[in-house]
Order: structure tokens, then C-alpha cells, then sequence
């Protein structure tokens, strides 16, 4: 297992200086947002050609994936494909990938619960095409779960694997967040026992959303997990906000962090 770090949380002037300091604290990968991706391709490739890869890329699609507007839904699977292509070229693990935020759009079905068969059905029929493009240029779709406070649709581990194995296609996958996984599932160890090699990346922040080690989440266990499921790919830091000096916290978190695996 590999950890990363978000570029937002990374101190340095730039992208090059970035990576070499989180080279300098311990960390292999940098998770880069997908919103500015395309105009810094040969600035990524570059600093990003040395010990520090890009992880990951997060979101970065414009409108709602399960939007009730079809030309908005048109619009976030036409940035996805993109961002796989951009994706792929760069060689990260995948595309992060939030299917709606907040409560449902669809105003088509008449009870709360034919809304949630429907957001589901299409989901699955987005991520059909949206898959095929992932394997035409060799990307991955990195579906998350969130908290249920925001989202009401994937909440739990157990329900992206549900989609996965729906759509049947290896190029969709899982991503398992310590912060959501903390307020969501009964026992972080066991929900990624169950979702097994369905998961291809991670998030890392502990229970208040910082970084991990200041709050009450057993990282031990989950990292446990993680290796008896042969996961060895990139975990990414992702907090809110960064407690302290970065300069010195990055390093002391990636330090701590050794020490729970």
C-alpha cells in the first residue's frame, strides 16, 4: 500500500516542488482535482515523472450525473469520458466518481423508494457507457460512497459493489473513504472484507475529517483489512482542513500512519 496526498494540501510554489516535498515526508502518489486537469497535462507529466506519481484524480465533471435535466447528465458523462481519457495518459489509479450530492433530482417515480430503483438503473446505464470508455483507453471509475449527509443515494461499501457488480465491467471499481466509512459502516474492517477486490483506491481522513491520528478511528484494523484483500494500491490524504503547519504535519502524518500498518 502507497500513500498520497492531495495537491490542495501540499505546500509548494509548484506541481514540481510539490512532489518533491512529498517525496522529502514519505508519500508515492498526489491526488490532483480533475476541474483543471486538461490546460497542466504537460506540467502534470513532468512532475510527476519522478518518485511522486499521480494517484488519482478526483471529480472534476461539470453538472450532475443523475441529474433530472438530461443535457446536464449528457454534459457530466461526456467531462467523465475525458477525464478517464486524460486519466489513463497519466497513469493514475482512476477517476473519482460521485454519482449525486444532497437529495434525489428525479421527479419521474411517485414513492422515495421507485426514486432510488430509477437513480440506480440509470446509474448503472451511465456507467455501461461510461465503463466501455474506461476500457477502450485503459482508465478506472473510482465509485465512492459518502456519508449520509451528503449524499442519499451510496452510502456504504456494500452499495457501489451492488453497481459493480450490476454492470459487470472490471473497469468499475470502489473507493473506500475512512471518513464516510467511520459515520456509515458498522465495522470499517469488515465492510472491506466484503467488498474485497472491489477496491482499487482509498481515502484517509479520521473521524473530524483531519488527518488521521488526531481523532478516534481504528486505522490499524482497516489497514489490516486492506492487506488481506491484497490491496496494494495508493491511499490518498484528503482533509479538512490540514491541522498545523503542513510543512511539518504531512511528514509527521505519513510517519504515523507507517506505524499502523
Amino acid at each position: 500500500m502507497r500513500f498520497a496526498c492531495q495537491e490542495v494540501l501540499t505546500p509548494g510554489a509548484t506541481l514540481a516542488e510539490k512532489a518533491e516535498n512529498l517525496a522529502r515526508w514519505g508519500y508515492e502518489g498526489m491526488e490532483l482535482w480533475g476541474d483543471n486537469l486538461k490546460p497542466r497535462l504537460d506540467e502534470i507529466k513532468k512532475a510527476l515523472s519522478g518518485p511522486v506519481k499521480l494517484s488519482s484524480i478526483c471529480a472534476g465533471y461539470r453538472g450532475c450525473p443523475l441529474s433530472a435535466d438530461k443535457n446536464e447528465r449528457d454534459t457530466a458523462l461526456a467531462d467523465t469520458k475525458e477525464l478517464l481519457s486524460m486519466g489513463a495518459d497519466l497513469g493514475g489509479a482512476g477517476l473519482i466518481f460521485v454519482p449525486i450530492f444532497g437529495p434525489p433530482q428525479l421527479k419521474d417515480a411517485g414513492t422515495s423508494g421507485d426514486v432510488i430503483s430509477l437513480e440506480k438503473d440509470l446509474l448503472c446505464e451511465l456507467m455501461d457507457e461510461a465503463g466501455a470508455h474506461a476500457e477502450k483507453v485503459g482508465g478506472t471509475i473510482l465509485l465512492e460512497p459518502l456519508n449520509r449527509y451528503e449524499t442519499h443515494l451510496l452510502n456504504r461499501l456494500e452499495q457501489a459493489v451492488e453497481i459493480c457488480k450490476r454492470v459487470g465491467n472490471p473497469r468499475i471499481k470502489v473507493m473506500a473513504d475512512f471518513f464516510h466509512m467511520n459515520i456509515e459502516e458498522p465495522d470499517i474492517p469488515t465492510a472491506i472484507r466484503a467488498a474485497g477486490d472491489h477496491i482499487a483506491h482509498v481515502h484517509l481522513a479520521d473521524s473530524q475529517r483531519v488527518q488521521p491520528g488526531l481523532g478516534h478511528t481504528d486505522f490499524k484494523s482497516g489497514f489490516k483489512a486492506l492487506k488481506e484483500i491484497g490491496f496494494d494500491g495508493y491511499m490518498a490524504l484528503e482533509v479538512f482542513p490540514l491541522q498545523g503547519d503542513p510543512n511539518i504535519e504531512l511528514k509527521k502524518c505519513a510517519d504515523w500512519m507507517r506505524t499502523q500498518m
